[in-house]
């Protein structure tokens, strides 16, 4: 039995929620979102490669990058060997968003956790950087513990 009931999943989502409702409202959709912060960890990716990444259609990243040139987000450079391919960055105003991202992600946190006192924060910090360590230490070895035959 789940002795944790999911909570954490749950609370990651109305985290999510209340970033999403606060993106939009700067013209960033939660797909977007997505799209902007894999393409600033990764200058100059092709739109094929986002596609691939991301599980996407490529028409349907072809229609987002043209939608985030058009709000000013992404720039869009065509390959000096193929110009067939080109390859996308990430602008100013896409690094304000991440800014903002964050902040709105840091403002919900501090919000959740301000009727904690300073003993039941700093035991609930120390847990949560114990499992955050955990989970990414498992992650960077691809999941062993956790992989399942299909």
């Amino acid at each position: 039995m789940d002795r944790t009931h999911r909570q954490i999943t749950k609370i990651a989502r109305e985290a999510a929620s209340y970033v999403r409702t606060s993106m939009a409202l700067q013209g960033v959709g939660s797909g977007e979102a997505d799209m902007l912060h894999l393409i600033r960890k990764r200058p100059g990716i092709s739109p094929g490669e986002v596609a691939s990444t991301l599980y996407m259609d490529k028409a349907a990243i072809t229609r987002r990058v043209a939608n985030l040139v058009a709000k000013g987000f992404l720039r869009k450079e065509a390959d000096s060997a193929d110009r067939r391919r080109s390859h996308l960055y990430a602008t100013e105003r896409c690094e304000a968003v991440k800014d903002t991202k964050t902040a709105l992600e840091a403002s919900f946190y501090e919000w959740l956790t301000s009727t904690l006192d300073e003993d039941e924060l700093e035991v609930f910090s120390s847990t949560l950087d114990k499992l955050y360590q955990r989970s990414k230490e498992e992650s960077r070895q691809g999941f062993p513990h956790l992989a399942r035959e299909v």
